[in-house]
């Protein structure tokens, strides 16, 4: 019995293939675009980490742990992994219902599911929900994301946020009266220096053209390299520093990064505290799938690199989300916004995403007293970014351009993410999918009477006679019990695709009304599957032949 199961997955990350023929030239290409997306990482981890309701430090290891196996492990030679928007929402959710111990454990219990879905070969079924409920899902997350931020980007006084949308609104109407015009000061202006950064330094803009004509700004052009949310993080928490702004920063909150590797620890196991955690653990393995199997895709279509493994991504991610709790981190998956920085800085191959890991310890290690001195406004401001980039806003004025269908699943899909959660969201609408996919189908199969006399009917099969299709042969059946004398009945199966069982049962129903009334059924023309199932059932036996 088990020589019939499939196959497992092999083990086999892509860096090994890299590394065949890797030379000087291409690691200096990995170590410049691994910096690169080094700084990149460290204000987003601390961002995400934060407003999902952790510690900053929470994020910042584990972009560089989960960052580097990843990357060491996976089945793709660009992505870079590690802390992601579209978790915040829901990390937040489980911090706030099950306390950060049960996270770590949904975090690592969700790693093993991954990994167990890599090793049996199930990666590609991720590519199996409907791009309507993936758009849906990610707006509803961008909007929740930009909802959460509201708190530091008012600089309100408000303890501790809820969880939910309905009670966040409530809570942030209620304090609005602490409003600080120097934390939305200072979030505004990154914000704005998030969109004008980079198309001020754009080669055909016209700063860049008058900069061009003068010979003496190369450090000035320099900075042009310089990612935007680092530009912001630096100059505003210098600013707000030296101003003595009053405004909530990571050390008055936090008390400031600890200066030092995080220690291993065992989160506190049990089969009654798993059981519990079933719904959050399936949200994040979920979620982790669809999310880093997505940006490797998204990597496959910018890079020139051969195309990526699912399932060996997904055995690398959750290895990655296994170990990281063990370490107080969070879950970590692909990274569209890094992995595309890291592209386009010239990566070729794993080995930069294991540098942007290292640049982001050694950052951590070395400068972490600083960052007791940004403020939380100028990270909201970058999860307002964040969560701009992150929504696909053009689709909702593009519905008009599809169907019902696709607009039913979309839109109930983003309501239900912002109202209830991501796993009602998705489950809603997968069967939504499954149902309308059922109508679409049995729409196709139809029986046409292509002759009739007063000894036989014929009638031509379309389609797929299946359990949604059925209710077509009906109307032959009561047309045949509705016969004062003896009828023949001949179907053409020559354009019937495929049969399935409820199918097989009413063709069993059609033989029977047809027996009864003293006649006969015959069928010609049968393809493959319909023959094979009929033939197996027996029903092909019972079948006439007419001559």
């Amino acid at each position: 019995m088990l020589k019939n199961l499939p196959p497992l997955a092999p083990f086999r990350p892509r860096l090994l293939n890299d590394l065949k023929g890797y030379n000087s030239e291409k690691l200096a290409k990995d170590m410049g675009a691994g910096a690169t997306v080094g700084i990149v990482a460290l204000p987003l981890a601390m961002a995400f980490a934060i407003a999902s309701g952790l510690k900053p430090e929470a994020g910042l290891w584990t972009a560089i742990i989960a960052g580097f196996i990843i990357s060491a492990l996976g089945g793709t030679s660009v992505q870079i992994g590690g802390p992601a928007g579209a978790f915040i929402v829901i990390v937040y959710g489980i911090v706030e219902r099950y306390g950060v111990a049960n996270l770590l454990i949904s975090t690592a219990s969700a790693g093993v599911l991954l990994f167990l879905l890599g090793l049996f070969r199930l990666g590609t079924l991720v590519r199996y929900v409907p791009v309507s409920v993936v758009i849906g899902f990610t707006n509803g997350i961008a909007v929740l994301i930009g909802l959460s931020q509201v708190r530091d980007l008012l600089g309100l006084d408000i303890a501790k946020m809820p969880a939910d949308f309905f009670s966040q609104i409530s809570t942030i109407a209620q304090h609005i009266a602490s409003f600080n015009l120097y934390a939305f000061g200072l979030g505004a202006v990154c914000v704005a220096g998030l969109f004008v950064w980079p198309r001020l330094w754009a080669v055909d803009s016209q700063f860049r053209r008058q900069l061009d004509k003068i010979e003496t700004v190369s450090a000035l052009r320099a900075t042009s390299r310089l990612p935007a949310p680092v530009v912001a993080l630096i100059s505003l928490s210098l600013l707000a520093w030296a101003l003595s702004l009053p405004v909530e920063t990571i050390g008055s909150r936090f008390g400031g990064i600890p200066q030092g590797a995080p220690a291993f620890a065992l989160p506190d196991f049990s089969w009654e505290t798993v059981k519990m955690l079933v719904t959050p653990t399936l949200t994040i393995a979920l979620l982790g799938a669809i999310e880093s199997l997505l940006c490797a895709r998204v990597a496959d279509q910018l890079g020139d690199a051969p195309k990526h493994d699912p399932n060996q991504e997904l055995m690398a991610q959750g290895i990655a989300n296994t170990v990281v709790p063990f370490f107080g981190g969070m879950p970590a998956t692909g990274t569209i916004a890094r992995t595309v920085t890291n592209i386009r800085s010239g990566a070729v191959s794993p080995v930069a995403g294991m540098v942007h890991a290292l640049t982001l310890a050694a950052v951590v290690l070395l400068a972490a007293p600083l960052a007791a001195h940004i403020p939380l406004a100028v990270l909201a401001g970058v999860l307002m970014f964040v969560a701009w980039n992150m929504g696909e806003w053009r689709e909702f004025g593009r519905l008009k351009q599809f169907s019902n269908h696709y607009r039913i699943m979309m839109v109930s899909t983003f309501l239900v993410t912002i109202v209830f959660d991501l796993t009602v969201a998705v489950e809603l609408g997968l069967v939504l999918a499954v149902v309308f996919f059922v109508r679409r189908q049995s729409g196709i199969f139809r029986a046409d009477a292509i002759s009739r006399n007063s000894q036989q009917i014929t009638f031509r099969l379309y389609g797929s006679l299946f359990f949604g299709a059925v209710a077509k042969i009906d109307p032959i059946v009561a047309e045949v019990e509705a016969s004062p004398t003896p009828v023949n009945v001949m179907l053409d199966a020559t354009q019937l695709i495929s049969l399935d069982t409820t199918g097989l049962d009413a063709l069993e129903q059609l033989h029977k009304a047809v027996h009864k009334r003293g006649g006969h059924l015959g069928m010609v023309g049968l393809n493959e599957q319909p023959k094979s199932l009929m033939e197996r059932s027996g029903f092909a036996a019972q079948l006439h032949t007419f001559k």
